[in-house]
């Protein structure tokens, strides 16, 4: 049976497992990517440099550019390797070994982050785990993506996408909730209740913090055995399996694409808001930590916000695309995110859109909090869409070598917004105004949305 004649017939059960892979993930962005290990990651390796004697705006600077290239240089392997891997599990006719390989990959490296010690000894050795649970995270969403066409008819792959959006989010929060409540350290040792971290971690050395890789790495492998027992995937005839005939695949499928102006504009311009996106996502810790000197506490409670607001807006999203398709939806989301970047611009500790402030104001972490549950929002909306709105562009019985190539165009340039968000503070010597060129790729991607077909052009 082909995934397309699957898609008239489905399963209930079958929706659920394959939702509960976005609860399962979610952490990993939520904790590790954005309000947990990142600014731990960050602020650490500020605190090495200004310890060498560094002054402080120079040390925050240098810290942001270590995280920017990093993440940087894994972008720009996933993006060489995805449409390829995409097309060698099209072939292989099963996408689940493949789900498990690289889930053992996102077990493995979060595991590993418990490595970054205050004294940012293991910087090399936890960037390294980083980049292996990276790479675990982004391909298990490919290989996953790629079954959505055969989940249900066209009319409900949009509520189902927002809805698994909505649940993963639910997820993240709870996951950072638990993680805050319990491990999450600040400076001083004690969590967000005034304890030490849970289960006898030490909070002098900032174990519970480090703890956020293996309690995602636990919570990961726990929340994905209800899809590996429930999804199955539809049968399909194998076919030979080796690089060059993958690499065949891919070629004829890169040739198609110039003449599919639809599918092209959608790759272009979905690359560049999701870089910008991704970076609103990267950075809004590092931006809370250099910025406005948050703590770990205040930048989960942070997290926390956004992802409530991300949850919520996700399912609501689910339900305007299922009924307006996705490409308005897009639209909207990418317009609030640009405002939402020039708002962060023009705030600082001393003064909010231009307007100065007295001191110890905390007009600031206010309208920070406010710009969180926007970003949640908006980024969960926008995400959502734009995976229904990639099925729409898809063969469903290539749809893996198809999410590949947008994962390809997604990570293509993913060096480009942390390329000039470096460029911009080293330019500025602002860790503040650093964040504007990310403005400009949501428009750049916007306006090429203008000939992106609604219905998509499969």
């Amino acid at each position: 049976m082909t995934d397309a004649v699957a898609a008239v017939l489905p399963s209930r059960r079958r929706i659920r497992g394959w939702i509960a892979f976005d609860w399962a993930s979610q952490p990993f962005y939520t904790l590790c990517l954005t309000f947990v290990f990142g600014p731990y990651f960050t602020a650490t390796v500020a605190q090495s440099l200004l310890a060498d004697g560094l002054p402080e705006v120079a040390a925050d600077a240098r810290a942001q550019q270590v995280w920017s290239w990093a993440l940087t240089g894994i972008g720009l392997a996933i993006a060489l390797t995805a449409p390829l891997l995409g097309a060698m599990a099209d072939r292989s006719g099963s996408r689940m070994r493949w789900i498990a390989t690289f889930g053992a990959f996102y077990a493995l490296g979060t595991a590993g982050l418990w490595a970054m010690t205050p004294d940012a000894s293991a910087v090399t050795v936890t960037l390294l785990a980083f980049a292996v649970a990276m790479i675990g995270a982004e391909y298990t969403t490919i290989f996953t993506n790629a079954m959505l066409p055969s989940l249900a008819p066209r009319a409900e792959i949009g509520r189902i996408s927002g809805t698994g959006y909505a649940l993963g989010y639910a997820g993240g929060v709870l996951a950072l909730l638990t993680f805050l409540l319990l491990f999450a350290d600040d400076g001083d040792g004690t969590t967000i209740l005034g304890g030490a971290p849970a289960l006898g971690l030490d909070g002098a050395t900032r174990e519970g913090t480090r703890a956020v890789g293996p309690f995602t790495a636990l919570w990961f492998v726990v929340f994905m055995i209800p899809f590996f027992v429930w999804v199955r995937e539809p049968a399909r005839a194998p076919q030979p399996v080796s690089l060059r005939l993958a690499w065949a695949d891919v070629v004829a499928l890169l040739r198609a694409v110039p003449g599919r102006r639809s599918l092209m504009a959608w790759l272009g311009g979905s690359m560049l808001y999701r870089d910008a996106l991704a970076s609103l996502y990267s950075f809004g810790g590092v931006y809370a930590v250099l910025v406005l000197d948050w703590e770990t506490t205040q930048i989960g409670v942070f997290g926390i916000l956004g992802a409530v607001t991300a949850a919520v807006a996700s399912w609501i999203g689910g339900r305007l695309d299922g009924r307006h398709g996705p490409k308005p939806v897009i639209v909207g989301a990418v317009l609030i995110l640009t405002g939402v970047v020039v708002v962060l611009a023009m705030t600082s500790r001393d003064a909010v859109l231009g307007v100065p402030l007295a001191p110890g104001s905390p007009a600031p972490d206010v309208l920070f909090y406010a710009v969180g549950a926007v970003i949640g929002g908006a980024g969960g909306v926008l995400q959502a869409a734009s995976r229904t709105m990639m099925v729409r562009h898809a063969d469903p019985d290539r749809a893996t070598e198809a999410f590949g190539l947008y994962a390809l165009s997604g990570k293509a340039t993913a060096f480009l917004a942390p390329l000039l968000i470096g460029l911009a503070t080293w330019a500025t010597g602002s860790a503040r105004l650093g964040i504007l060129p990310v403005a400009l790729l949501f428009l750049s991607g916007l306006a090429l949305l203008r000939w992106v077909d609604p219905d998509g052009d499969r």
